[in-house]
C-alpha cells in the first residue's frame, strides 16, 4: 500500500466527520473564507480539518502536484498577513496554532485552487467537502452582486445627506457672515432718501461709507466746510482723499491747513464743472443729492451708481 493510499483511507475514516461539523455550525465554511490580496481564499488548516487530514498531509499532497498549483491558485501568506488574520477570526488557529514562529506560514487556496484540491485528494470525501465549498462560494458570490445595488443606493443616500448639510453649513455660515456686516456696517445701502430731521441719521450714512473705503475717497461737492474735514478724520488710516469744489475760500485754507497738521492730510482741489455731488469710496461712485455739509436739514436722496466706471469719471475731471 503506498502513500497516497493510506492518505486516501485516513479521510475516508474521519471524512464523515469534517462533513458533519460543516452542517452542525461547529467549523462553517462562509465563516473561514477570507479576503487577501484581493481574493477570496481558504487557510490550509481550515481545509485539512473540512477534509479531515492532518494540515501537514494536506500540504504534502499539494507539493506532489504543485505544477496544479500556479501562484492564482495558491500562495504563502506573508508575516504581516499572518500577524493581521491572527486578530481575526484565525486567532485560535494562526496565533496559538503548532506552526508557531519556527514553522512554516500557512498557505492559502482560492476558489481555482480549491476545486483542484479534489483531483488531487481523489476521495469521495474530498469531492463532496469541495462541493460544499463551491457552492458557499457561488452563495457569496450571489450575496455580493444582490446586495451591491442596495449599498449603492445607500452610498448615493448618504452622499445626498453630507450634500444637503454641506448646503445647509455654507448657507449658515454666510447668513451670519451677512448678520456680522449689517451689524458692523460693512453691507450699505444701495439707495434711499433721508428727510429733514434726520440730521445724525444722514451724518452717520455718510461717515460709515467714508469708514468702508480701503483705499481712496473722493468728494466732488461745489460747497465743503471744517464738518466735511472732521468726517473725513474717521477714514482708516493710509486712505487718501481728494476733495474737488467750486472754490477755496481763506477760512476753508485755514481749516484745511489745521486739519492737515493734525490728521492725515486731505487735497482740496477747484472743480467747477459739476452740479450734483458725488463720492467716490474706492471704485464705487455714490450720487448724492445734498452736500455733505448740510446733511439732513432738507430731503435728498443717494443711489449707488452701479454702471459708472469711477476711472472713466475720474479721467473727465
Amino acid at each position: 500500500m503506498n502513500k497516497d493510499d493510506i492518505f486516501d483511507m485516513e479521510q475516508a475514516n474521519i471524512g464523515d466527520i469534517a462533513v458533519h461539523q460543516s452542517e452542525t455550525g461547529k467549523t462553517k465554511i462562509e465563516e473561514r473564507i477570507f479576503t487577501i490580496r484581493g481574493r477570496q481564499v481558504m487557510i490550509d488548516r481550515d481545509l485539512a480539518q473540512l477534509y479531515g487530514v492532518e494540515t501537514k498531509r494536506l500540504n504534502e499532497q499539494v507539493k506532489r502536484n504543485i505544477e496544479r498549483f500556479p501562484e492564482d491558485f495558491m500562495f504563502q501568506l506573508s508575516q504581516e498577513e499572518c500577524l493581521t488574520l491572527s486578530t481575526k477570526d484565525l486567532k485560535s488557529q494562526i496565533a496559538t496554532s503548532s506552526w508557531g514562529g519556527t514553522r512554516k506560514k500557512p498557505y492559502a487556496f482560492t476558489e481555482n485552487g480549491i476545486a483542484m484540491l479534489s483531483g488531487v485528494l481523489n476521495s469521495e470525501t474530498a469531492i463532496e467537502v469541495n462541493i460544499k465549498i463551491m457552492r458557499t462560494f457561488t452563495q457569496m458570490r450571489c450575496s455580493i452582486a444582490h446586495n451591491k445595488d442596495l449599498l449603492g443606493r445607500i452610498e448615493t443616500i448618504e452622499y445626498q445627506q453630507l450634500k444637503a448639510q454641506k448646503h445647509l453649513y455654507e448657507h449658515d455660515y454666510k447668513f451670519e457672515q451677512v448678520l456680522n456686516m449689517i451689524e458692523q456696517n460693512v453691507i450699505q445701502p444701495k439707495q434711499g432718501i433721508f428727510f429733514d430731521g434726520q440730521i445724525y441719521d444722514a451724518y452717520a450714512f455718510v461717515a460709515d461709507l467714508m469708514r468702508s473705503a480701503k483705499g481712496r475717497i473722493i468728494l466732488i461737492d461745489n460747497y465743503i466746510d471744517d464738518t466735511v474735514l472732521t468726517m473725513l478724520s474717521k477714514r482708516t488710516a493710509g486712505v487718501e482723499v481728494v476733495i474737488y469744489t467750486g472754490k477755496i475760500s481763506k477760512q476753508l485754507r485755514l481749516d484745511i491747513d489745521k486739519h492737515n497738521a493734525q490728521y492725515p492730510p486731505v487735497e482740496v482741489r477747484t472743480f467747477a464743472k459739476a452740479h450734483d455731488r458725488f463720492l467716490i469710496i474706492d471704485d464705487k461712485v455714490y450720487l448724492v443729492g445734498a452736500s455733505i455739509k448740510d446733511l439732513g436739514k432738507k430731503w435728498f436722496g443717494f443711489t449707488l451708481m452701479e454702471n459708472t466706471d469711477a476711472e472713466e469719471l475720474m479721467g473727465r475731471i
